[in-house]
């Protein structure tokens, strides 16, 4: 089984919140990997990374980081392949980093997700990836259909808390 999504994090600290991510793509079926690469502490190894994904079978990057965040935007540098950025809540709210990510030049785009959003990341990527594979898609929107229910059952849910002034 050969990867096709790297879920990418500034540090292990960022892994707390990516567990959303990782885990969606795994009950899509998804072949992922998950790796630790800093912008400022190793820029010689995600330059290598992000010139070697693509050679490697990967599809798709979801970024990771916090602060400066400048992670997505390294990654984003160096590959023609889609990046997604996830802009984690380490400093100043997480506004640092979603201001970081999502301010790219002219010609280096980097998808940005909200702050910690890591599942609607990974919900990124897989509709991308969908778009060329059928049985994916099938996944994908019973996975949107259940979320449907569940708004459902929780306004059938809803019907039964009793007050005094409430109306339906």
């Amino acid at each position: 089984m050969k990867a096709i999504v790297s879920v990418i994090m500034g540090s292990t600290s960022d892994l707390p919140v990516m567990k959303k991510a990782t885990d969606f793509l795994n009950e899509m079926q998804i072949p992922f990997e998950v790796n630790a690469l800093s912008a400022h502490r190793t820029p010689e190894a995600v330059e290598a990374f992000a010139k070697g994904a693509k050679e490697r079978g990967i599809k798709i990057i979801i970024a990771a980081a916090g602060m400066a965040a400048h992670l997505p935007g390294v990654i984003a540098a160096s590959t023609t392949l889609p990046v997604i950025g996830v802009p984690i809540n380490s400093t100043l709210d997480g506004m640092d980093a979603l201001l970081a990510i999502v301010q790219m030049p002219p010609g280096i785009p980097v998808a940005t997700v909200g702050i910690n959003a890591s599942l609607n990341a990974a919900i990124l990527a897989v509709e991308m990836l969908s778009l060329a594979d059928d049985e994916l898609a099938t996944r994908l929107a019973a996975y949107k259909e259940n979320l449907k229910k569940k708004i459902e059952k929780a306004n059938e849910d809803l019907k039964e808390l009793k007050y005094e002034y409430k109306t339906n």
